[in-house]
């Protein structure tokens, strides 16, 4: 097993580095403030390549392995989780899902615009009251001649207020649970789409995070994406990937809770001498550096796996389990170190940690994450 990263991939996580050092690291403080991610970041994350990352250069995607994929992701982490954001759902589930289950128009169409940043995705799954339990949804798609026409909400959506486009999953037929669940590609500026900006998260604030809600939406068939009823294994065959990603950006939360904790802990002084001295603050930082290295190993074997054509699915859980909560614990750490100040939104930790929360809760639960894991080593469905 060779760990060392290629010429290649050590050049584009310099690039990403410089990327979050010149574009992103200047104005997180503002931005979460704002609740406003500076929506030009989107062209700028275009125009280096980050938003084409592993999708054919033949639809104006910039190549690459999903390792590569991983190390942008960190270091976006690293900078602002809500930028990250940004790239995990418009090119992870939205243009990932397009390349690999779309049609040849559906391609041409939306895939050289979202990867230069012309357009944003969106994931349209989860609704008010259906979240872990996405089978259930309540949306509906209904066949009206050559079209279908949706009515339904969507809740949490990453992107939502920005999107040019939702994969969005709606029910098309009464077969209860997943099988009637189909993928439709949804152009926002459609009649009938609404979108609410949801405000006062605890973190992520920069995020664009949307209610959608769909009255008589109408769009043609050719907006099916795959065959009817096929929707849901379209849809977790992406949130597979995403939980890579997410956990690539967790990882970049937990490197940037132990750069901070490190660079504090040399600087502060308490009773004559560097806390840095103090075993009780090595501790806290040892604990921080254990869980990057663990959690960066888990992610990167789940992109070797993808790369290699190998099923993905459950190290894709662990990583995102461990990584998740991981990123947590690195950022409730890092705080400690900082003591009262890290309480203060002038200093890193405290926005790392609201923002490391979060990932625990999306993409699948914590709780979900272990019932996918149970279940592929017992055999037994846990649904």
């Amino acid at each position: 097993m060779n760990l060392e990263l290629s010429e290649e991939q050590e050049a584009v996580r310099r690039l990403a580095k410089d990327f979050v050092a010149r574009e992103i690291a200047p104005h997180v403080v503002a931005w979460d403030r704002a609740e406003n991610v500076d929506r030009s970041i989107v062209k700028k994350l275009g125009s280096v390549g980050f938003l084409g990352l592993t999708v054919p250069e033949e639809y104006g995607g910039s190549g690459g392995d999903h390792l590569t994929y991983c190390l942008v992701t960190e270091e976006l982490g690293r900078g602002d989780s809500s930028v990250r954001g940004i790239v995990s759902v418009s090119l992870g589930l939205v243009a990932k899902t397009i390349a690999a289950r779309g049609d040849e128009e559906q391609k041409r169409h939306w895939l050289p615009r979202l990867t230069a940043g012309e357009a944003i995705g969106c994931f349209g799954l989860t609704e008010p009251g259906t979240g872990s339990d996405a089978g259930n949804l309540t949306t509906r798609a209904v066949r009206d001649g050559d079209d279908y026409v949706i009515n339904g909400s969507k809740m949490f959506i990453t992107n939502g207020t920005w999107a040019d486009v939702v994969l969005l999953f709606a029910r098309t037929n009464d077969t209860p649970g997943h099988r009637g669940i189909s993928a439709f590609l949804v152009p926002t500026d459609t009649p009938g789409l609404g979108r609410r900006t949801i405000h006062g998260k605890l973190g992520l604030r920069g995020q664009a995070t949307a209610e959608v809600v769909l009255e008589d939406v109408r769009v043609p068939a050719s907006a099916l994406m795959g065959p009817e009823g096929k929707g849901f294994s379209i849809a977790m065959s992406a949130l597979a990937k995403g939980r890579m990603s997410v956990a690539a950006g967790c990882v970049g939360i937990a490197q940037a809770a132990l750069d901070a904790a490190v660079g504090y802990a040399a600087e502060r002084e308490q009773f004559g001498k560097s806390i840095a001295s103090y075993q009780l603050v090595q501790e806290l930082i040892s604990d921080i550096a254990v869980d990057v290295d663990a959690a960066r190993l888990l992610t990167w074997r789940v992109a070797d796996l993808v790369d290699r054509g190998e099923d993905f699915a459950t190290a894709a859980s662990k990583a995102k389990l461990f990584a998740s909560e991981a990123a947590v614990r690195a950022a409730n750490n890092a705080l400690q170190v900082f003591g009262g100040y890290g309480y203060i939104d002038e200093y890193p930790v405290g926005k790392l940690l609201r923002d490391a929360r979060v990932m625990t809760l999306y993409e699948g639960t914590s709780q979900i994450q272990k019932l996918i894991i149970g279940r592929a080593l017992t055999g037994v469905s846990a649904f």
